[in-house]
Parts: structure tokens; sequence; C-alpha cells
């Protein structure tokens, strides 16, 4: 039975919870203090009449008539008639006058004259007024003794005024409707107000009960750190209330064990967020797909607001933040640029397949035409040009990848019209710096330079110069383009942005790509305009350690 009891409890939701204490609360506050009211004005009523009996015992006591009497042989037949009026005219229930042996003068029932006063009496006896709650012939009363003395002080009667019990419950039983009406309103209007609060809670809560609340809690908790995109929550005053471990180590957060109140939470501005990324968290636009770069870091960020249940009213739902999910994107480009980097070698190669066909068909022709010494001057003179350039590319860069690549752009470059240049100076090591990383920097460098050397008009040049000192390696590029507007030279490193035509896929994120890596590496890239875009890029030959540059 308690079980079962338990159980229906458990599925009560919070705003009946709290209606129904809210009501066992003020019945207990009710009875405690209607009882309490109640005790205190019987006791009060049993003070006043007690006054009022001690002031009509005390004017008989002092009456000359009553010492008189005391002292003649038949007391009662002055006395009673006396004692009636008085009663009367005071509303007590009984006033006995007695000699100081108990024997009665006077009582509202003359059968009992004669007989001894039923009471306590030694206190007056004394000389002492006092006042006692006692059972008599008439049930229990308040009752006043009053001694009557003499000239000498000698007490020669007594004088008990009282008040049954009954008559002053009556007296009290008046008071108590008033008593009830303040019970009830207090009742009423405390259970009105657990009422309105309730109804609250049930909007609030979605009628939920607390222990449904802690379990989607701990659902949403073990969501929250076991899917590996990042999740960010952000209220409407800038404030992250909550962020996942990935979300942490993706944004270079602090990790919390514990989510703090939203009154403690940090605001973005004390987080140390990038740019865009803390543009886009302010504003709390609704966002899919996003691309933001970090330091070291390629993110796709989706944000949504947080809505919830109208209220106060309104009937539109109220938004209580927005919702940032983050996912990596890093590994993802760094195959792409693979991937980019194995097209252009194979387009390259396929450019070097197709010229070489038509070098042989030439050959196989004159050797048709029986011209083998003309035949045998082409094939000589060609594979001196294409061993200058190797040879010319490999003395420039003594590194496996970007001899590869350099070779592969020169293809390219021919192809489409445009002459590369590449030398160098210094000795660059390269033994320190990753191949995908100078792949990335040089290669998205190059296919810039090429692309704005083949809008230009002739002659179409491309120059790459790569110089190495003790301490860094430095790219040089520059096109014979038409240059870079300086009011965009901050704007083209941006990801998404391109001069370029739209509708061309991919655009917008090379030179991006470039500007992250290098601030990875630690290094640094200018952008100039001298008869053409020019970037120079230095990097160091000993890089930070992952996550340095962020710090």
């Amino acid at each position: 039975m308690q079980e079962r009891s338990r159980g229906i409890i458990r599925n009560w939701s919070i705003a009946r919870r709290l209606f129904v204490a809210n009501l066992l609360f003020f019945l207990a506050l009710t009875g405690i203090v209607g009882t309490a009211a109640v005790l205190d004005a019987r006791q009060r009523a049993y003070d006043d009449a007690g006054r009022r009996m001690h002031a009509v015992a005390a004017a008989i006591a002092a009456s000359p008539q009553v010492l008189e009497a005391a002292g003649s042989a038949d007391p009662s037949a002055r006395l009673q008639p006396y004692a009636l009026k008085v009663m009367a005219d005071a509303q007590a229930d009984f006033i006995t006058i007695m000699a100081p042996d108990r024997t009665r003068w006077t009582h509202p029932n003359p059968d009992e004259i004669g007989k001894p006063y039923i009471g306590t009496i030694e206190p007056a006896l004394r000389g002492e007024a006092f006042t006692e709650v006692t059972a008599g012939t008439l049930g229990p009363s308040v009752r006043t003794i009053v001694p009557v003395k003499d000239g000498t002080g000698t007490v020669r009667a007594l004088v008990a005024a009282g008040v049954t019990v009954r008559t002053v419950d009556v007296a009290l039983s008046s008071r108590l409707a008033a008593f009830a009406v303040v019970a009830g309103a207090l009742l009423v209007g405390g259970s009105l107000a657990a009422w309105v609060l309730g109804r609250y809670l049930r909007r609030v809560t979605r009628g939920w009960g607390p222990e449904q609340l802690a379990q989607l809690f701990a659902y949403y908790e073990s969501v929250l750190h076991s899917v590996r995109e990042g999740v960010l929550l952000i209220d409407t005053k800038g404030r992250a209330v909550m962020y996942n471990d990935q979300a942490a180590e993706l944004l270079g957060l602090p990790r919390s064990e514990t989510h703090p109140s939203p009154e403690k939470a940090p605001s973005l501005a004390e987080l140390r967020l990038e740019g865009s990324l803390r543009a886009l968290f302010e504003s709390g636009r609704t966002a899919h797909d996003e691309i933001h770069l970090t330091g070291s870091r390629i993110l796709v960020v989706n944000q949504a607001p947080a809505v919830g249940p109208p209220q106060g009213g309104r009937h539109r739902p109220a938004v209580f933040g927005h919702v940032a999910t983050i996912r990596d994107r890093t590994e993802i480009e760094a195959l792409g640029s693979e991937l980019e980097t194995m097209r252009t070698l194979s387009d390259a190669l396929r450019a070097q397949t197709h010229e070489h066909a038509n070098r042989l068909h030439m050959i196989v022709s004159l050797m048709e035409l029986g011209r083998p010494d003309d035949a045998l001057d082409f094939a000589t003179k060609d594979l001196e040009l294409s061993q200058r350039l190797t040879d010319d590319i490999l003395g420039a860069v003594d590194e496996p990848v970007l001899s590869a690549l350099l070779m592969g752009k020169a293809a390219e470059a021919h192809e489409r019209g445009i002459e590369l240049e590449v030398d160098s100076s210094g000795t660059p090591r390269f033994d320190r710096l990753a191949a995908q990383d100078l792949v990335t920097i040089l290669g998205n460098l190059l296919d810039n330079a090429m692309d704005a050397a083949a809008d230009a008009p002739s002659p179409r040049r491309v120059w790459a110069h790569v110089r190495g000192t003790a301490k860094s390696v430095e790219f040089t590029v520059r096109d014979s383009g038409h240059g870079i507007d300086p009011a965009s030279v901050d704007d083209i490193l941006q990801y998404g942005f391109s001069t370029k035509a739209n509708g061309s896929g991919g655009r917008g994120v090379g030179l991006a790509l470039v500007r992250q890596a290098v601030s990875r590496l630690g290094g640094s890239m200018a952008i100039s305009n001298p008869g053409g875009a020019q970037f120079d890029v230095v990097l160091p030959t000993d890089p930070p350690a992952e996550g340095a540059k962020e710090d």
C-alpha cells in the first residue's frame, strides 16, 4: 500500500505537489493558529470574568450594610435580598456571603443557605482577596472571594462572587465566529496562491514531476557528453550556460566538471573565441553548416534558437537563447588538400601524356617521311628541355613533395599558356615542417597566382621564389595579374570570400587555408602589389607546438 501511494505521488506534477503540500501546510497552520487563538481567547475570557467578579465582590465587601448584617442575629434575612439584587444588576451567576466558618448566608438557591461553602477560603481568612476556577453547587465557575473586615482588621465575613464556566464559554463562542472567518480566509487565500503558482509551474515544467525532470536532465547530460559534436548553449544575455567536452576542445574553452548557474556562467566576452565565431554566437542568428577558421581548426557551425512554450499570455513561443553545434572539419580539409595535390599531379601527368603523345606522333611522322636525322634532333632537344626544367625545379627546391608539386604546376602553367619561373636562394630546411602544410601554402598561392595571370593580358607570368635562412623558410609568389584592391586585402583571407566570378566551385577557400596554416606554424604573411599581387610567407623552421598559437 505504501509503495502504491509512493507510485501515485511520483506521477504527480510539481504543480500538483505544490498545491497539495501548500494546502496541507495551511490546514496545519490554520489548526495550530486557531487552537492557540481559542485557548488564548478562553484564558482572556476567564481573566476578564475574574476581574469583573473581583470588582463585584470588593464592592459588596466594602458595603457597611454587609458588615452590620454580619453582626446581627439573622444575617440571611438582610443579606439574601441584597445579594439577589446585586447579582441581577452585575450579571453574576451567584453571590455568596458567608461566615468565616463557611456557613452560607446567601445563595441563588435558598435551599443552600446555612450549608457550608464549597471552595477555598483560607487566603480570604488571612485578609487576602483571590480568584479561582473551581466546581461548586452550580458547576465549575470563575469566582473571587474577598474578606469583609471591621475597623480592627478582623475578618467578620467573606463575599464570593462568580460566573459559571458555561456562561464564560457562551460569551467566548461569540468570538469564535470571527476566528473561523479569519482562519477560512487564510486557508482560501493560501490555496488560491498555491493554485496560481501551480498553474505557472505546470506551464513552465510542462506538467512533469521532479523525478521525470531529473531523469530527463540525466538523459540530456548523457547525450551532451556522448555526442562527438561540440554543443554550446548560450542564453539571451550572451552567457555560455552549458557546453560539452568536445566544444571545450574545439573552441579552446576551459573544461568544467559541473555546469554553473546562469548567473555565474561566463559571458562570450570572457571566452577566447575567434572573431567570426564570437560574432556568430553574439548575433544569435540561425546558421546552417557555416565554415569558420580558428588558429588550427576548420569548424562547421550550426546555430538555432532554443524555443520553449509561450509565457506570460503571449501566443508566440518564448526564446531562451540559442544552441550551437560544432563539427571539426580539419581532417576532412586535410584529406581534401591531399586529394587536390594528387589531382594537380594527375593533371600534370595528363598534360605531359598529351604533349608526349604529340611529340611521339611528330617523331613517328618524321621517320615515316624518311627524315630520321630531323626526328633524332627533335627528340634530343625535347629531352634537353624536359631535363632542364626538371633540373631547375630540383635545384630550386630539394624536397620531393614540393618538387613534384612544382613540376605539376609547371606542366599546368604550360598548358594554360603561363610562364612559371621557380628559383631559390640560401639553403631551405624543410625537415621540421610538415610536407602537408607546405603543399597547402605553396600550392594554393600558385593556384591563385595562375588564376590571376590567366585573366591578365600577355605576357602571362608567375614567379615563385624559395629562400632559406638559419631560422626560417620564405616563399614569395608573384603574378602578372591586375593585383589586389588594397581595400580587400583583409577580406581575401576570410573563408568564402573571393574576387573571382560566382559559380566557380571552391572559391574563397585557398587563401583562408593558407592563412590558417601560416598562423598555426607561427609564421607571417604579407600582401603587396608590385605590378601584380605578391604574397610573402615566412615560416620558422621550429614551428610552435600544437595549441601554442592559440594560447
